[in-house]
């Protein structure tokens, strides 16, 4: 049987890799977006081939539509498939409304929203090709309930959202599911700059007491693209301890 294909953006680092490393371990073809860290991307392509899986590295800017363009076309040909496409790249940006520089925010939604837009228009027609497929789009707790000094990056996630409930519904005659995880308060790069003191206050207001890891983030991710979620689209998994009920 031939393997299965996976697209994940942002797949360098984080939440990325380590859902790259879980479609590898359960056999599938990855292609590894990545747009500044080609070190680490190369390393990760490294380590899943020797898993028993094709792996193919691609720097592009998901923003971009052009990039994108490029992007499936290499896929296409690599490949001739994709199965799911996991929709994870992402940038965060922190402080006042009144203080956001208007390209900021442009660029918060450029990286976010925008790049659902081309990577899901231009992933369709591969998707299609299948007798089933899954786009899998990754949002933040602070999409569902907003967060203080993050309004950009909480509209964007909240977008994210809005895009996956509403897709679902265009797509499901065609047997493409398409669903969302919403993680909580997890130990990534983009949560670096977090004091000792932020983290434990908000670990305090978490029902299981602690922060999530991006395993547990990859585990969901790689639930709703198996059998087990053939019948959930247009839905929101948010791993996030129990901070947001």
């Amino acid at each position: 049987m031939k393997n299965k294909t996976v697209l994940i953006t942002g797949a360098s680092r984080g939440i990325g890799a380590a859902t790259a490393r879980v479609f590898a371990q359960n056999g599938y073809n990855i292609v590894l977006n990545y747009l500044h860290s080609e070190e680490k991307a190369f390393h990760l392509a490294k380590e899943l081939r020797e898993l028993g899986v094709a792996v193919l590295p691609i720097q592009t800017d998901v923003g971009k539509y052009s990039d994108v363009q490029i992007m499936m076309e290499k896929i296409s040909e690599e490949f001739g498939q994709l199965d799911t496409l996991v929709c994870n790249a992402g940038i965060g940006d922190a402080g006042l409304l009144t203080d956001t520089k208007v390209d900021k925010w442009k660029e918060v939604f450029r990286v976010n929203v925008d790049s659902l837009f081309y990577c899901s228009k231009l992933a369709i027609p591969l998707l299609r090709k299948q007798t089933a497929g899954q786009i899998i789009t990754v949002s933040s707790i602070w999409g569902m309930v907003g967060a203080s000094y993050e309004v950009a990056y909480s509209t964007a996630k909240s977008a994210t959202i809005g895009f996956t409930k509403a897709l679902a519904k265009e797509l499901a005659p065609s047997n493409i599911t398409v669903n969302c995880v919403a993680p909580g308060l997890i130990n990534t790069d983009m949560n670096a700059d977090l004091t000792q003191e932020d983290i434990l206050l908000f670990t305090e207001q978490t029902p299981l007491g602690r922060i999530g890891s991006v395993e547990e983030v990859a585990e969901s991710i790689y639930f709703l693209a198996t059998e087990k979620a053939a019948f959930m689209t247009g839905q929101v998994l948010s791993p996030n301890g129990g901070v947001v009920i």
